[in-house]
């Protein structure tokens, strides 16, 4: 096949234009090895800009996460600092009480930092999820240790109806499922019951999660899903609930809630596609 200098010069001219930005399509749907190799190279320019547009919305993502990380730990490690300045003047009883307290916050910091850093790897898509077959049955069991002096507080007990086997990753759907129980637990009064459910549909299979309290309307629900927007408990940072929809988001799910006919409480539910 003869190609001729100037269209190899307008070639080279286009090519140039990629490097400076410039938009062209060099597509001419023509057969040929020539139109073939322009079809490669403008293919090769196109996954380029979306690698650049990605690496530049995951630089986004990962840039607002740090800045929440610096803001959310102004306030403790300033608290840490007084009390540390006032340790060594301080009687015994009190130094106590005073490393007490900035252990507990160190122990919060930790977890803050932990969890944002995950929101911003799921976020940014470089989680790898390990999706298998597994009970919901299973999950809860692996919930119950972080939510049962919760319940022993609280008076409070879960029941669960019917048993469905998920295609989820196991350890990344705990977590979801625990901190949307910790907030039925919060919302819930003492002596009441959690009630915990699960079922498939033609479209996905779910859990539900009951709670007793007072139902959340439009507004607050909304709400409940933004980074440190919204938390019931003082010793919280609001991080929970944002938490678990960026799991069930990650694994190509999602979270809604229902208000239940009587009006008694809320169901959120976690949906997997």
């Amino acid at each position: 096949m003869w190609v001729s200098k100037k269209d190899i010069e307008a070639l080279s001219d286009v090519v140039k234009g990629y490097a400076s930005g410039e938009e062209a399509d060099i597509r001419d749907n023509k057969e040929g090895a020539f139109s073939i190799l322009k079809d490669d190279i403008y293919r090769l320019v196109e996954l380029q800009k979306d690698q650049l547009r990605m690496a530049s919305e995951q630089r986004d993502i990962l840039a607002g996460y740090m800045s929440d990380i610096s803001h959310q730990l102004k306030t403790p490690i300033t608290s840490m600092s007084i009390m540390a300045d006032l340790l060594e003047d301080a009687d015994p009883e009190k130094q106590a009480e005073f490393i007490h307290n900035i252990k507990l916050m160190l122990g919060k910091m930790e977890w803050l930092v932990k969890t944002l850093l995950n929101m911003a790897k799921i976020d940014t898509g470089t989680v790898e999820f390990n999706k298998q077959e597994i009970p919901v049955s299973d999950l809860l069991k692996e919930v119950m240790p972080s939510v049962s002096i919760l319940l022993d507080i609280n008076e409070q007990s879960i029941e669960m109806k019917d048993d469905t086997v998920l295609i989820c990753d196991r350890r990344w759907t705990v977590e979801a499922l625990t901190n949307i129980i910790k907030n039925a637990i919060e919302h819930s009064p003492k002596g009441s019951q959690i009630e915990i459910n699960s079922g498939a549909n033609a479209i996905y299979k779910w859990i539900s999660v009951r709670d007793r309290g007072e139902g959340v309307d439009k507004e607050t629900y909304a709400g409940m899903f933004h980074r440190f927007k919204y938390s019931t408990n003082e010793s919280g940072f609001g991080i929970g609930m944002p938490l678990a929809l960026s799991i069930m988001k990650g694994q190509g799910g999602d979270i809604d809630i229902e208000t239940p006919d009587n009006g008694e409480g809320s169901v959120f539910i976690l949906k997997f596609f």
